[in-house]
């Protein structure tokens, strides 16, 4: 069994592992809300909180909910996978409504596209009509998670700070 539950103090051990893990690798952590920056777990879970709440989102930031797609059996987070609730000029032009990850020991079994797909419905929640979502060019696992839940490419863009190509796609909820 899947869960996708917001972050908690109860998970701190599972989320030290799952950053252990993307340090290890040298990888990025997409859609993890900056956990690259907090040594002490609890610190992310309290950041995440912030960030989930207009008055207390740090500056620069829009209002954004943290979840994790957690396997019920073992408790290993499997993904992550983090909701902005509206845009900034950077959000709309490179970074979109979404952005979401799998662990590197996890990936190419699913679960990036289940993870989607459970997310759908929260960001309908949240009156997102349709769902902007952007991957670097190339990723072709990414590219198909996004088009597995209905995303249709728009545009390529240049993001000048990473120097990468970025797709960007839109999910339409209304259907």
């Amino acid at each position: 069994m899947m869960m996708l539950i917001e972050p908690a103090e109860q998970y701190t051990q599972e989320i030290q592992a799952y950053r252990k893990e993307f340090l290890d690798c040298g990888d990025s952590m997409d859609g993890t809300g900056a956990l690259r920056r907090f040594d002490d777990p609890q610190d992310w879970v309290d950041h995440s909180y912030r960030c989930k709440n207009p008055d207390t989102v740090p500056q620069g930031l829009v209002p954004a909910t943290q979840y994790m797609l957690v396997r019920g059996e073992d408790r290993k987070i499997i993904g992550m996978i983090q909701i902005r609730h509206y845009f900034n000029e950077y959000l709309k032009k490179y970074g979109g409504h979404i952005g979401y990850s799998v662990v590197p020991s996890e990936r190419c079994k699913g679960y990036a596209a289940m993870m989607l797909k459970m997310a759908l419905p929260k960001c309908r929640e949240l009156g997102i009509g349709k769902v902007l979502i952007t991957c670097i060019k190339g990723n072709e696992g990414s590219k198909r998670t996004i088009m597995k839940n209905g995303g249709v490419y728009e545009s390529t863009v240049y993001e000048p700070d990473a120097g990468v190509d970025l797709e960007r796609y839109w999910i339409d909820l209304s259907e």
